[in-house]
């Protein structure tokens, strides 16, 4: 071997001989005979070094699985012998091999158990068996190797072809009958003779029980030898958690219902009769985590079990299981509301799964009633945040907790639907003890109890938040507690989670201002002051911006008496943050759009004259240009790379605040009803003249560009007269992202305006060509991929282009350019419809072809069509389907492929 190529396998090793190393391998991989340097190095121990071991096995490993079948019989003999000798020299090294290394080993076993277990070497256990004995090292190995052969046969996150299933299915059948009850019994013996003095080949063994057991005879493993064996385990601490996950696998197995439910109930009886069930008297969290988990299984295998009996009519057997479902119930309601949460978290699915069963029952008895009624105080009050949880810096651990308040939702979604009578009391009774004492309860109770009064909203659910009208019962309810919310004072409460939760609860609530709108002006004011858009955290101003527009939004005609009061307020809101560095404005820009929105909005939706509202408007962005005409000035003198991105941004942000504030026109209140088209041109024509600044241009034209997007909505053919210059600014010396992104505003005032539009199109139709043509024709590195990704993106965007002007009737356009140049353009769509693997600019291809025989493809089109038609367009139907690239196992593809036949029928029927 070259040993300085191998020095580089050492991940110390410096970049070179990484390289060098990894280069090494890869002609070791295509060599003829290299795994046989590999096999005897690993036969005969030559080397010491760990790294090298690992990778004679990954040579041999490729070989097995690649090239196994270019082998002669002596050869792959030779395989199988080096592995044996590799396994007994296990046995006598004064160390044992590192745990990568037994691990890779065990793949290697297992690749080679799939190749020839069914052909050359139907012994592959009883061989391994023989070798390894009882010996601690042999039966680590051992275990691994049965590990590794349960990945290759029934892992589900492998995804193996029809062919390997079927191949796996065979494996497992021949197991079954050939070696199975021996494999049973080497691991009764492993377990027999190392649990008291061998815990992790104890532990390994149970796991491979727990492994097989899915495939295998239950029989074998479910008798009373070996479930003694394995309770036994549940009262020696090193054991009981590897344990419980074995008993929880042999639970899970697929079974008939009644069976089921009798191996469910023996278990209990025996893991009861140990004092395993009292959970108070257990401190160890980690075994709980994992006895909930087997609890849950059991719980979930007898509801299962129920469902069936019930769906087959043998109502007897059902009831029997009911019974022993609800004998559960006061375990499982210790487990869901023990302190730990990933214990609490591991009985959710029994949980929601009793609760099923309970809301298909006709009438519940007492003691359902009083277990709903313990499920939903466990719901409430493990709902809570703890001490610890960190709001400022939510780490994983809040992460974790984030993700478990939404299993309890769930639960609580649930329990509505069982008893939505009781979940709206419970929830009423919480909510107004805590908020009569606000003041002097701890912040997790108050943020709880208004937490539940939110979820109520999705646990009892009714038409566009319609919560105040209907059902009179629930409705005062839910009335009363939000009168309490904003009457009470809580808005006020000094802890983020608090205000957080009440702003949310009030925009999820909106529909109650408009029963009891006196309370509007309060909750104005707690959104504009220090509780709400001035609060100490960012956090909080931040969310508030975007719930605020939300509930002006919804308000609608109800905010007119305070929409001068509100505009005033939220002044120094609007400012445009100065790019000095430093300067610490209260809302980032992102907020800030929300609260433009919202003053559009306001102006917008108000019942001020025309006249008003414009005034408003251009009191609204005037501070806007003004602004944007010194900023732009200041990026044409700065000279420093990043003052030129501070202003860039800013002038940006100025475009997106102008953008947003257009949100608030509808049909209904268009710009012009609203007198405001006057102050919007004032702005195109302060923005444009940044697409003319030859620095920053990326950032710059952006914000353009969307601005335009906005305005071709808002103004319609006012527009039209700054398209041709903005146009021509965006297409001087752009590149593909650039293009990219302006031939969408291209397409927009294309299927907009239509014939309007023609002599601009016909006019700038070449230019844009040629600047498309000129970025797709630039050279790029061969594994540049994102270069590569960037032209397919462009080229997507030039044939939608063309797919827009063919199919708004506007075919004149392409018509009126030089013969050439149609001639070009024409090449350019059977080209993409052909030569480039790219199924959905293929579509769009056939779709422009199809269109232009529809349009030219009579007896007046265009002189020469018709030939084009038969030399061109007939001969690519039928050359893009039969490229090694098409694949019609792609859903693209096959949509590619129907445009294509709708081409070839086009014809039929034109010519």
């Amino acid at each position: 071997m070259d040993e300085q190529a191998l020095l580089g396998l050492n991940p110390n090793a410096d970049a070179d001989f990484r390289q060098r190393a990894l280069a090494y391998f890869e002609q070791l991989k295509i060599s003829q005979d290299a795994w046989q340097v590999c096999a005897e190095a690993l036969a005969q121990s030559i080397y010491s070094d760990d790294h090298i071991k690992f990778f004679c096995f990954q040579v041999l490993e490729h070989q097995i699985k690649f090239k196994y079948s270019e082998l002669t019989e002596v050869q792959q003999q030779l395989i199988r012998e080096t592995l044996i000798t590799w396994l007994q020299a296990q046995m006598l090294n004064p160390q044992p091999e590192k745990t990568f290394i037994r691990n890779k080993a065990a793949q290697v076993f297992a690749l080679l158990f799939v190749t020839e277990y069914l052909t050359k070497w139907p012994k592959f256990f009883f061989d391994i068996l023989s070798v390894v004995d009882l010996n601690p090292r042999g039966v680590d190995m051992y275990l691994r190797i049965l590990m590794a052969v349960d990945a290759e046969l029934v892992d589900r996150d492998v995804v193996h072809t029809s062919e390997e299933a079927r191949r796996n299915t065979l494996l497992k059948d021949t197991m079954r009958e050939q070696c199975i009850p021996s494999l049973v019994e080497s691991w009764y013996q492993i377990l027999q003779n190392y649990q008291y003095n061998n815990s992790e080949l104890t532990c390994q063994c149970l796991e491979v029980v727990g492994a097989y057991v899915s495939w295998i005879d239950l029989s074998l493993i479910a008798n009373e030898r070996f479930i003694n064996m394995l309770l036994g385990h549940m009262s020696v601490e090193v054991l009981r958690e590897e344990a419980c996950d074995c008993l929880f696998e042999i639970v899970n197995k697929g079974m008939d219902p009644i069976d089921k439910t009798k191996l469910v109930e023996s278990l209990c009886q025996v893991l009861q009769s140990a004092g395993l069930f009292s959970i108070d008297q257990e401190d160890d969290v980690d075994f709980l985590a994992r006895f909930s988990k087997l609890v849950n299984g059991m719980g979930q295998a007898l509801i299962a079990s129920w469902t069936k009996l019930v769906k087959n009519g043998d109502m007897k057997s059902a009831q029997d299981t009911l019974q022993a479902i609800e004998a559960k119930v006061a375990l499982m309601l210790q487990l869901l509301i023990h302190e730990d949460d990933d214990i609490s978290s591991n009985i959710i699915g029994f949980c929601y799964d009793y609760l099923h069963i309970l809301k298909q029952l006709s009438a519940l008895s007492d003691q359902q009633k009083a277990n709903v009624e313990a499920i939903m105080l466990a719901v409430m009050k493990k709902l809570t945040y703890d001490e610890e949880y960190n709001f400022e810096n939510e780490g994983e651990d809040e992460a974790m907790f984030v993700e478990y308040r939404k299993q309890l939702k769930l639960l609580l979604d649930r329990l509505a639907q069982v008893s939505p009578e009781l979940l709206l009391a419970s929830v009423r009774r919480v909510f107004n003890t805590t908020l009569q004492n606000w003041q002097t309860t701890r912040f997790m109770e108050v943020e709880v109890a208004i937490r539940l009064l939110y979820m109520l909203a999705e646990a009892l659910p009714v038409s566009h938040g319609a919560h105040f009208s209907g059902d009179v019962t629930k409705a005062t309810a839910l009335q009363d507690m939000m009168r309490t919310l904003v009457t009470s004072g809580v808005s006020a409460y000094q802890h983020t989670s608090v205000t957080l939760e009440f702003f949310e609860t009030v925009v999820r609530y909106e529909k109650f201002f408009a029963v009891e709108p006196q309370h509007i002006p309060a909750v104005l004011m707690a959104f504009l002051d220090h509780r709400g858009l001035r609060h100490t955290s960012p956090k909080v101003r931040s969310r508030t911006a975007y719930l605020f527009s939300r509930f002006v939004k919804s308000l609608n005609k109800q905010m007119n008496p305070f929409i001068e009061d509100v505009l005033n307020r939220i002044q120094d809101l609007l400012e445009l943050s100065p790019p000095e560095n430093g300067y610490q404005a209260l809302l980032s820009s992102d907020d800030q759009l929300f609260i433009y929105e919202t003053a559009g909005v306001l102006i917008v939706n108000s019942e001020y004259s025309a006249e008003r509202k414009q005034v408003l408007m251009r009191n609204l962005l005037t501070p806007l240009m003004e602004k944007f005409k010194v900023l732009l000035e200041k990026l044409m003198m700065a000279q420093d790379e990043d003052r030129q991105m501070a202003l860039a941004d800013c002038l940006n942000h100025a475009v997106g605040f102008a953008s947003r504030t257009s949100k608030a026109f509808s049909n209904k209140q268009t710009v012009k009803q609203c007198g405001c088209s006057e102050v919007y041109l004032d702005c195109l024509q302060t923005f444009l003249p940044a697409l003319s600044c030859p620095l920053q241009k990326e950032v710059l034209r952006s914000g353009v560009r969307t601005f335009l997007h906005r305005m071709i909505i808002c103004l319609e053919e006012e527009v039209l007269p700054f398209i041709p210059s903005a146009s021509e600014h965006m297409l001087k010396d752009c590149e593909a992202k650039d293009l990219q992104e302006f031939i969408p505003l291209i397409n927009q005032i294309t299927a907009k305006f239509k014939t309007q539009v023609s002599p601009f199109l016909q006019q700038m139709f070449m230019p844009l060509l040629h600047a498309i043509f000129e970025v797709l024709l630039l050279p790029a590195e061969e594994n540049d991929q994102s270069a590569a990704l960037e032209k397919q993106m462009l080229r997507r965007s030039y044939f939608a282009f063309l797919q827009t002007v063919t199919g708004s009737g506007m075919s004149e356009v392409i018509a009126n350019q030089s013969a050439e140049n149609v001639e070009r353009v024409l090449f350019t769509v059977i080209q993409g419809a052909v030569d480039y693997p790219d199924p959905i600019a293929q579509k769009t291809c056939f779709i422009i072809l199809s269109k232009l025989v529809e349009l030219w493809g009579g007896k007046d089109g265009p002189v020469g069509f018709a030939d084009f038609v038969y030399k061109h367009i007939v001969p690519a139907c039928f050359l893009a389907p039969l490229k090694q690239t098409f694949d019609l196992a792609d859903a693209q593809t096959v949509l590619a492929l129907s445009e294509c036949a709708v081409t070839l029928k086009t014809i039929h029927l034109k010519r």
